[in-house]
């Protein structure tokens, strides 16, 4: 039986860092499942697409609607193996969730591999569990990692980090990294 992995979306969910993760994990193998609360199997989601063009922080173009194929509402950590919360600007309102806190506060009590990348750490900053751990994200997102008790690693923009359950990483230009460090700590456990 494949690994199964859960990935949280939200409109405006980084292009690259959902399409990517979704498709790559496929490709190992594993059982991905996108969900995003108050949407259903089929409904898409908007995806932006950011780049870094010398300006003082990132552009935005829109990107592909990316396909939510599993139910949020049914989704438990119990039912999977790991989760990936991709960036964008979804982190930021989905950090305001109850449910999707809840369901990350799930996954890191079970000691369950959990990725985020760019702007995905403030939802692990909002659920509370970055206390203690080494992480990276997006420069912008770093306050939030220390008001959490997080220790920020300040790393290239293409590498990733793992500390105990969590591997985290700037941007998507740290696919290569983040990835493998990702399945290597599934495949591990």
């Amino acid at each position: 039986m494949s690994k199964r992995i859960l990935i949280i979306c939200g409109d405006f969910v980084e292009d690259y860092e959902v399409m990517v993760p979704f498709q790559t994990l496929q490709t190992f193998g594993f059982q991905v499942d996108a969900v995003c609360p108050d949407k259903k199997p089929g409904d898409t989601v908007a995806t932006a697409i950011h780049d870094f063009e010398g300006h003082q922080t990132y552009s935005e173009k829109p990107g592909h609607n990316f396909a939510i194929n599993a139910d949020f509402a049914k989704a438990k950590a119990e039912d999977y193996d790991a989760l990936l919360i991709p960036g964008g600007r979804a982190p930021e309102y989905l950090r305001l969730n109850e449910a999707v806190l809840k369901l990350v506060r799930d996954f890191d009590a079970a000691g369950k591999p959990i990725a985020a990348v760019c702007h995905g750490p403030q939802i692990l900053a909002a659920a509370g569990v970055l206390e203690g751990h080494k992480v990276s994200c997006y420069p912008a997102c770093s306050p939030e990692v220390k008001l959490a008790k997080g220790e920020y690693a300040d790393i290239p923009i293409d590498g990733a980090v793992t500390d105990g359950n969590l591997v985290t990483a700037p941007a998507w230009p740290a696919h290569p990294a983040w990835l493998k460090q990702f399945v290597d700590l599934l495949e591990s456990r």
